[in-house]
């Protein structure tokens, strides 16, 4: 145990963001310069609040059963180099979850019953950003290779992680990405201001340092075939991602200026990087209505700010959730509380228990404003709540509201891969579809969800793909899918 006492002595004290005023005119990291250096000063005290606790729930919290009470004794005693070798045995880029994961390790943290939780985000972003300042992140070199081959069809986080796991384990791995930089959601999804894209490029030029070889611009279905590419290698790895976006097909739907969420934000993300897009979509100057309440909802909230608009509001068609745990989500389970992102404390309204009832036309084919009601959920769905309607202005909306599923009109349907219940890529408990050789990892097979069990999956697909090349492995596996029945 770190510090005997440190939970009943040190107080919760987390990073300070850069002042709004000075954050809304640039796309840097909402932290100053980087997280982990910011955190440095505190951070011993903060990791020597955590317990060691006899069952450490945060690690049933964490998909990748990171090892949170053991690296927290290591940074209270200032050992670097063992911090960052324990966090490495469970996640590849700790520097990814450290700035986007939403901490279920923090809300089953055992101090957090009756306190405030452990800060173990914000410990993991210091261990690596340290460990890269003190230049104790290496590259890992196979002494031989096995003469397999595997392709990994996404560059994503959960693409990322089989990749770099497979060619630690002495396969020849090539990522295929169809568009024409290397990230995938890392790259286009998330705002600059939350990640900074030197964290993913680091991150990058040490996998092909490893021997990871990357093909971006090549859309894997379209450009080359699944069949051909089995012929090619001796196993692939799906992790596609869920692309589908849920959509909102009410009257006005089709006038201008309404866009999906993923039509926007990547458009923001190159433009911050000073490339040039044309006809980008931008907030700038406009009344923007956000639908949806979620993180990609927040992302856009924020990439609005940052191009300076009229006025911008976020609907939820969910009621407000309450400011602390209620009975229907008891510890260590991860709660649905009213969470503040920094997105939301630069401005805008946030409206909820309201549904979108119709886009308004403006009269020249574009939008103008919608009409939304007040909700209530009863019996298992919403009712609105009656003489509740009125109008909003909207010059631009975006819609956030999740996404259905990969797609699989293309490659899905050229290698004959079965889908389960929910429209997701079907796989066993080894990740294997119905295909043989063919796997499937993340959000393709998981359906829509965090960067933490992107990065899970991967690693445990990795794990089943060394196996059904060589026989056996090494590679650890934090997690099997729970299998579904594929549908007809």
């Amino acid at each position: 145990m770190a510090d005997p006492r440190g939970f009943l002595t040190t107080p919760r004290q987390g990073a300070t963001r850069r002042p709004i005023e000075e954050r809304v005119h640039d796309w840097r990291e909402v932290y100053p310069d980087d997280a982990g250096r910011v955190l440095l000063p505190i951070i011993d005290k903060q990791a020597g609040r955590c317990m060691d606790c006899g069952i450490p729930f945060c690690h049933q919290g964490c998909p990748l059963g990171n090892l949170i009470p053991e690296w927290n004794d290591l940074v209270y005693r200032g050992d670097w180099e063992g911090a960052i070798e324990r966090l490495h045995a469970t996640n590849n880029f700790p520097e990814f979850t450290g700035r986007l994961c939403p901490a279920p390790c923090e809300t089953s943290c055992v101090l957090g019953i009756n306190a405030e939780p452990v800060t173990i985000k914000n410990v993991e972003v210091t261990i690596i950003d340290q460990a890269w300042d003190r230049g104790l992140v290496g590259v890992h070199q196979v002494d031989w290779l096995t003469g397999k081959t595997v392709a990994v069809i996404g560059s994503g986080p959960a693409g990322l992680a089989a990749a770099q796991q497979l060619t630690r384990a002495g396969h020849t791995v090539v990522i295929y990405e169809r568009a024409d930089e290397i990230g995938g959601l890392l790259r286009f999804g998330i705002p600059e201001f939350k990640m900074e894209k030197r964290h993913l490029d680091r991150r990058l030029d040490q996998m092909s340092e490893e021997g990871t070889v990357f093909r971006a611009g090549v859309n894997v279905g379209v450009d080359i075939t699944g069949p051909d590419l089995l012929e090619r290698f001796d196993a692939l790895v799906l992790a596609t991602g869920a692309t589908v976006a849920r959509d909102l097909p009410i009257p006005g739907r089709e006038l201008g200026g309404i866009h999906q969420a993923m039509e926007y934000l990547p458009q923001g993300n190159l433009a911050a990087r000073g490339r040039h897009v044309d006809d980008q979509i931008l907030a700038t100057g406009k009344h923007v209505v956000v639908i949806g309440g979620g993180d990609t909802g927040a992302d856009c909230v924020g990439t609005a700010h940052r191009q300076h608009p009229a006025s911008v509001t976020q609907l939820e068609i969910m009621a407000r959730p309450t400011e602390e745990r209620s009975a229907l989500h008891p510890w260590p389970t991860y709660p649905m509380i009213y969470r503040v992102s920094s997105a939301h404390e630069e401005g805008g309204e946030r409206v909820f228990a309201v549904s979108t009832q119709e886009f308004l036309d403006s009269g020249s084919g574009s939008v103008r404003g919608l009409r939304l009601g007040e909700v209530e959920f009863r019996d298992g769905r919403f009712e609105p709540v009656e003489g509740s309607e009125r109008e909003i202005p909207a010059d631009l909306v975006l819609l956030a509201m999740g996404f259905t599923g990969p797609e699989t009109d293309n490659l899905v349907a050229q290698l004959g891969l079965g889908l389960d219940e929910t429209g997701n890529v079907a796989r066993s408990a080894q990740y294997l579809t119905n295909v043989p050789g063919v796997f499937v990892a993340g959000d393709a097979g998981r359906g829509q969800s965090l960067i933490v069990w992107a990065i899970a999956e991967g690693r445990s697909a990795a794990s089943a793909v060394d196996r059904y090349l060589t026989g056996a492995t090494t590679l650890p596996a934090p997690l099997a899918p729970t299998e579904r029945p594929m549908s007809v």
